[in-house]
């Protein structure tokens, strides 16, 4: 399964600037970012070539491919689930044993689904972020996001969701919200200007842990990390931007890995 040396140079040398460049933007920071290395269409030998330089947060786009890596990869990687999920492919997502987080949560019914279908064996609870859909393009999913200026919140979708999780979904835990931000908001937003993706995200965490705070009263240990949402956002062409506004988990792959191949080309195995 082992990379090519100078395949596996490329990587960890990818790998390496882009944990100095979190690490520069965390420094001072009371929290510390984790970067997520997206691998999906990648060889499982460029993981491993990862986790052998002792990076463990790996991201997924798809259920059969996170399967099949998961075999074949050390159970000491953390995997994220950062694509679409549907509740019929929520029993085969919840078998991995070391599935880490769910970052694309939009529904109660795959929510239950995961709930449910979690391995008795499993001692710690599903981390769950919940997808909003900050941009508002049609080709993105991702509830609704909450404002400071409604009123009508506590009947949205998305309280409505973070309520199910916290309330019926006693194996799992809502970590945050994560969002996948317009490109072209990410590519123009410059040092002095903010990425309006980032505001709303952030005010729609705001939001909803005010929401929580006072309708789960005598819960604060149900959601989030010492009392405050989890933030899920930027990738590889906007994650120091995304830092700089307060995200905790940025999901880098390009940059790490290189180009993606399409997904009907035949990948490599070792």
């Amino acid at each position: 399964m082992s990379a090519s040396i100078e395949r596996a140079a490329e990587v960890s040398t990818s790998l390496a600037e882009i944990k100095s460049r979190v690490q520069g933007l965390a420094a001072g920071c009371t929290r510390t970012p984790t970067l997520v290395a997206v691998s999906k269409y990648k060889p499982a030998s460029d993981i491993l070539t990862c986790f052998e330089d002792g990076h463990l947060d790996f991201g997924e786009n798809y259920v059969q491919e996170l399967v099949d890596k998961a075999e074949a990869l050390p159970a000491k990687i953390r995997w994220h689930f950062i694509g679409t999920l549907q509740s019929n492919k929520a029993k085969t997502l919840a078998a991995i044993p070391n599935l880490h987080t769910v970052q694309t949560l939009t529904s109660s019914k795959t929510a239950k689904a995961l709930d449910k279908a979690l391995p008795p064996q499993r001692t710690t609870p599903l981390n769950i972020l919940i997808q909003v859909n900050t941009s508002g393009e049609d080709a993105k999913s991702g509830l609704l996001p909450l404002s400071s200026a409604s009123e009508d919140n506590i009947t949205s979708e998305l309280f409505k969701l973070a309520k199910t999780v916290i309330t019926e979904c006693p194996r799992l835990h809502l970590q945050g919200l994560m969002t996948i931000g317009s490109l072209e908001q990410s590519l123009d937003a410059k040092e002095t200007k903010e990425n309006p993706d980032f505001e709303t995200l952030n005010e729609t965490k705001d939001v909803l842990q005010k929401l929580l705070a006072k309708e789960l009263e005598g819960q604060p240990n149900k959601w989030g990390e010492e009392g405050r949402l989890v933030l899920s956002m930027g990738m590889s062409s906007d994650f120091e931007a995304a830092l700089k506004a307060g995200s905790d988990i940025v999901r880098v792959g390009t940059g790490i890995f290189g180009d993606r191949v399409k997904k009907t080309a035949q990948l490599p195995t070792s």
